[in-house]
């Protein structure tokens, strides 16, 4: 406490940087020093064990601890990640901000921090209560006393003593001294000297009081006054909604026990995050589908045949959450992201084998199996439509050779799209065939009204663009240029 920061970095961050120097795996280190606090951070390679890390650093701290200056205190932060903020929530109510600052820190804080996938929860805001002793040197001087003497009876009179036992018969007596503060008539009762000249205590010669830690901040509630709050912290790698319903569970146990007319108010919680993400993905399915399903009604006139494509969404979609947990991949908003963004490719590889199986059971001869026109017009597209979603794949493909904190925002992004491809497919070559086979009658496709029309308008401009080339072609080049003159305007900042 009272450092400035030039002497925080210089007798308290230097020689712990030295010291933490060379531990295999570290990538980098650096620091931040305040007036009166300091961060170390310590980055190791991807992969290696955080368990294994925190030893490394742990040990070598308990090292260096002896040889920084008296009163400097700290440790290895909390087993969690930028994003670990779950939940927050302030205290509301009538009681001074250093009263709910107790109640968050001596009530509600340790019952929080055994709910399962909870690392810490950070207290911020309000007062931190202490007992203040404030010298009399008027008054010391008088008695002859220094602050050292004063200073020495406070903490040699603060705690409790065992004084071994008294035999009573067959019981034994456990004697002890309770000497523990409790109160400011505790502190003022305290002796700092006696003798035939009297007993001086505390309350002679100093004037105690409640008072509080210097703050080097506090949290504001609406910009209508300050208030306190708990930050709960999540344990790297928990189910962040796993983790709100068990910290919600405490919190709900927690409130009959609160002083009168005080509540808890969250006012972030991540679940809600990753319901708007769920909901994003499911809403995107059912768009999904409902898109198929009319498009190809209206473009080849069968409910049958857009119903097997329509399938291929959910079952696409429930093939990429298996490969998911196979590979160790969590459904977190960048994954769930890209399996939003691959829902509208995942029917491509479908949409090609029905068009074909439909065409073959329309024209084959009647003297051939249909299992066999199947597996005929499957296997004839196999090869384009195999090509063709793998292309799609190789796009994504560089994505996972980012490095660093775009390899770990985007590799779950482009993982998850190759999933979903590869999936849609397998499925495309296995699953549609067998849905067509059950499916789909033959003799039973019939040109569609929107196709016939839009046929005769193709024709027609076919004929036009043919007989004029010239207007088309340089049409085409000026479209071109355009282009390039609005590409040359965009920004270029690679953004996956």
């Amino acid at each position: 406490p009272g450092m400035t920061p030039e002497e925080v970095e210089a007798r308290i961050v230097i020689p712990v940087e030295q010291e933490m120097l060379g531990i295999p795996h570290q990538r980098l280190l650096r620091s931040t020093s305040k007036y009166a606090i300091t961060d170390i951070t310590i980055d190791f390679e991807d992969g290696t064990d955080i368990y294994w890390a925190r030893q490394q650093v742990g040990e070598r701290l308990a090292g260096v601890m002896d040889s920084l200056p008296p009163g400097t205190s700290g440790g290895l932060a909390p087993i969690t990640t930028p994003l670990g903020e779950m939940f927050m929530f302030t205290l509301e109510g009538d009681l001074p901000l250093a009263e709910k600052r107790s109640l968050l820190e001596w009530v509600i804080r340790p019952q929080l921090r055994t709910v399962p996938g909870v690392a810490d929860v950070n207290s911020l805001g309000g007062y931190v209560k202490t007992f203040e002793v404030v010298p009399d040197n008027t008054a010391l001087a008088a008695r002859g006393l220094s602050l050292a003497q004063l200073s020495e009876a406070l903490a040699s009179n603060n705690r409790n003593d065992g004084a071994g036992r008294l035999n009573d018969g067959e019981e034994a007596l456990l004697v002890r001294s309770e000497g523990a503060i409790r109160s400011l008539e505790d502190v003022a009762a305290i002796v700092v000297q006696g003798g035939s000249g009297g007993i001086t205590r505390v309350g002679d010669v100093a004037v105690v009081r409640y008072g509080h830690l210097t703050r080097y901040g506090a949290v504001t509630r609406s910009g209508e006054g300050e208030t306190v709050q708990g930050l709960v912290l999540g344990l790297r790698g928990a189910n962040a909604r796993a983790v709100v319903a068990g910290v919600k569970a405490r919190l709900a146990e927690i409130a009959p026990a609160l002083p009168p007319g005080v509540s808890i108010v969250p006012f972030y919680d991540r679940s809600s995050l990753v319901d708007r993400a769920v909901h994003t993905v499911s809403k995107a399915l059912l768009e999904a589908i409902v898109l198929v399903l009319a498009l190809l009604l209206a473009f080849l006139g069968n409910l049958r045949a857009a119903l097997v494509v329509a399938l291929m969404l959910p079952l696409s979609a429930l093939a990429t959450f298996i490969l998911m947990q196979s590979f160790g991949l969590s459904a977190n908003l960048m994954s769930l992201g890209g399996l939003a963004i691959a829902i509208g490719m995942l029917v491509d590889a479908a949409v090609v084998v029905v068009e074909n199986i439909e065409t073959e059971l329309a024209h084959a001869p009647a003297n051939l199996p249909t299992l066999h026109l199947i597996y005929r017009a499957a296997r004839e597209v196999a090869a384009p439509v195999a090509s063709g979603i793998f292309i799609i794949i190789i796009v994504f493909l560089p994505l996972l050779s980012l490095q660093g904190l775009e390899g770990k925002m985007f590799a779950p992004v482009a993982l998850t799209i190759v999933f979903a491809l590869s999936a849609s497919l397998l499925l495309s070559l296995s699953v549609v065939p067998v849905l067509a086979s059950w499916l789909l009658r033959r003799g039973a496709h019939r040109t569609p009204w929107l196709v016939a029309k839009l046929a005769a308008a193709y024709d027609r401009l076919l004929a036009w663009a043919l007989s004029h080339t010239r207007p088309l072609i340089g049409g085409a080049l000026l479209s071109l240029v355009a282009a390039g003159g609005a590409y040359a305007l965009l920004g270029k900042t690679f953004m996956p």
